[in-house]
């Protein structure tokens, strides 16, 4: 459960971070990048993620 938990939120973090450290260093540009990753690594992790969690199935019978 923690492995999951971390495969979902530990890029994502890691992402946040470098992106707030570029910001820091006025590097607008990569920090835009950083943040524009976090978002989507979100956005896809959350969901299959969330689907194994929740024990969802897609039977089509």
């Amino acid at each position: 459960m923690i492995g999951i938990l971390l495969l979902m939120f530990g890029p994502a973090l890691l992402f946040l971070v470098i992106a707030f450290i570029m910001l820091i260093k006025n590097d607008v540009k990569k920090a835009k990048i950083f943040f524009i990753l976090t978002g989507v690594y979100l956005l896809i992790s959350l969901g299959i993620c969330g689907i194994m969690l929740a024990n969802f199935t897609l039977d089509t019978k």
